[in-house]
């Protein structure tokens, strides 16, 4: 008998996971409206954002609001489809979708490959529309290779937080328990340096906001589109491009472990 190389596994792997995402896909085109709403509503909260606070916030180096701001928007934008990812999941194993396709003879990981796959280009349609509002309201990123590497750093996180949403949703099971996710998906976010300094924090905060992997990728983001941002003498803070490469890394090897191990005991 002719073993099965990694290689071909992988293959396999993909392959039945990009079925997999094509469903979804298809469910969205036939549903524009959960896209459209998933593009309007980071969009909604930036200008309101913008307009309403803009004026009553101290900028770093004085600079235009918005050119502070969106930074931090876009990161947040990335951590908000957590919960996204976590009512499809749950969804999905509610309903018996997810049983039925653990009958079919694909591998193991294809469901949450797909599933990953289908979320993260749900994503790049979410900040090509908040880009795009950016620049209307007058945000601009100094290079073109920098706003590339920035956007990918964004993404990075997004991906290594879509396997963070699969594991909870496989562990929860119930769409009710998003609930608790979604409560905390703004502290979280606001626990950061997206639109306050961690140093105007009590220590033990702002030593905490300075942790978190989302503050890593907004400073990172900030230095790469060349927009001003709050600075820092901690390490971290003074290495926040590579550590807004660490922290995916990290949570992605975590997570992606969790969640095929779970899916595989489901129902067991």
């Amino acid at each position: 008998m002719t073993a099965v190389t990694p290689l071909a596994r992988a293959s396999w792997a993909l392959a039945d996971g990009w079925t997999v995402a094509r469903r979804d896909l298809i469910h969205w085109a036939n549903q524009p409206m959960t896209v459209v709403f998933g593009i309007a509503f980071p969009i909604m909260i930036t200008l309101a954002f913008g307009y309403l606070f803009g004026g009553a916030v101290r900028v770093p180096e004085g600079a235009d609001y918005f050119a502070f701001l969106m930074p931090g928007m876009y990161g947040m934008t990335m951590l908000f489809g957590l919960s996204a990812t976590m009512i499809a999941v749950t969804t999905d194993v509610s309903k018996g979708v997810t049983d039925r396709f653990r009958s079919m003879p694909m591998a193991p990981s294809a469901v949450l490959i797909g599933r990953a796959l289908a979320d993260l280009l749900n994503s790049v349609l979410v900040l090509a529309g908040l880009l795009a509002c950016g620049l209307v309201v007058g945000w601009r990123p100094a290079t073109l290779s920098g706003a590339l590497a920035a956007i990918s750093l964004l993404l990075l996180l997004r991906f290594a937080l879509l396997w963070a949403g699969i594991y909870l949703g496989l562990l929860t099971k119930d769409p009710g328990g998003v609930v608790a996710i979604q409560t905390l998906e703004f502290p979280i976010g606001f626990l950061s340096n997206a639109f306050v300094a961690p140093s105007t924090m009590p220590g033990w905060l702002g030593a905490v906001s300075e942790w978190n992997p989302l503050s890593s990728t907004v400073a990172a983001t900030r230095e790469l589109f060349g927009n001003p941002g709050w600075g820092g003498e901690s390490w971290v803070a003074q290495h926040a491009i590579l550590m807004a490469l660490l922290w995916p890394a990290l949570i992605t090897a975590v997570f992606f472990i969790l969640s095929v191990r779970l899916y595989q005991r489901l129902d067991r």
